[in-house]
């Protein structure tokens, strides 16, 4: 489920049919988080860890509190435990937390669920994606990426759920408010991921076993979610898959999604 993606924040929730799942990214508050939970059956206590992708504040503006109140581990990569450790935001709540995510290695992070990490490009101070291995299941999960990697599609050709950045049109990029200087922040490599983008790359991972794509991040002025959609749809035709083999979703920006089951 994701509780919110895109600038505006970002939350997203794993968990198995028993027992206690994982949170991705702290980007919405305590109470939005409670709200969206209880909407589908779910309470503070079915978690058992927070992961971090980055420490850019749409994916850490509320984890201060979370360690505060909810005193979870937080998983994250030694690079970005140190940056959280002197963030104004995480520094005076974060140290209890902490929990390193060794590099190239498979993590327990919940009973149930391991994972790892492979890095991403994009400007903060180290952006990663994660693999996620769960009661039969392999999910990659790919936000703000402003190019794929080679690392990030074969992770992906392995997995039967991707999670990835569908940001944004680049004619509506180009012809929209932005500075020039903004807007090539976000589409030269090291920013954000084009629907032209993820549309490429997913005509790269697609393979027999994968069943659910989600696309992420959509921006608010500079897409919409028919594009995208689209965009994403197309390339399956163009590889090959009929409509409706692959469960394919564009996740809201501002509001929670659907409860998925995987």
């Amino acid at each position: 489920m994701s509780i919110s993606s895109g600038s505006c924040g970002n939350c997203y929730i794993l968990k198995g049919d028993q027992g206690r799942g994982i949170i991705i990214d702290a980007g919405v508050s305590l109470r939005r988080l409670k709200r969206a939970l209880l909407s589908v059956g779910f309470s503070f206590d079915d978690f058992a860890a927070v992961l971090v992708t980055h420490d850019h504040l749409d994916h850490i503006r509320h984890l201060g509190p979370y360690c505060k109140t909810l005193k979870l581990p937080v998983y994250a990569t030694d690079v970005l435990h140190r940056a959280l450790a002197v963030h104004t935001f995480t520094r005076d709540y974060i140290a209890g937390c902490r929990r390193i995510l060794p590099a190239g290695e498979w993590t327990e992070v919940a009973p149930g669920f391991e994972a790892r990490w492979f890095e991403v490009p994009h400007d903060a101070t180290q952006t990663v994606g994660f693999v996620i291995r769960a009661f039969g299941h392999q999910i990659v999960h790919i936000t703000d990426c402003g190019k794929m990697t080679a690392e990030a599609l074969d992770w992906a050709r392995q997995a039967d759920t991707v999670t990835v950045e569908s940001n944004f049109d680049i004619g509506m990029l180009m012809a929209g408010p932005y500075t020039e200087a903004l807007k090539m922040r976000i589409c030269q490599g090291h920013g954000h991921l084009s629907n032209d983008g993820c549309a490429d790359a997913v005509k790269t991972f697609v393979h027999d076993g994968l069943n659910n794509i989600f696309l992420c991040h959509l921006s608010e002025n500079n897409n919409t979610p028919d594009l995208a959609f689209e965009s994403a749809k197309e390339a399956l035709a163009e590889a090959g898959v009929m409509d409706g083999e692959i469960n394919l979703r564009t996740l809201p920006r501002q509001y929670p999604s659907p409860l998925f089951t995987l």
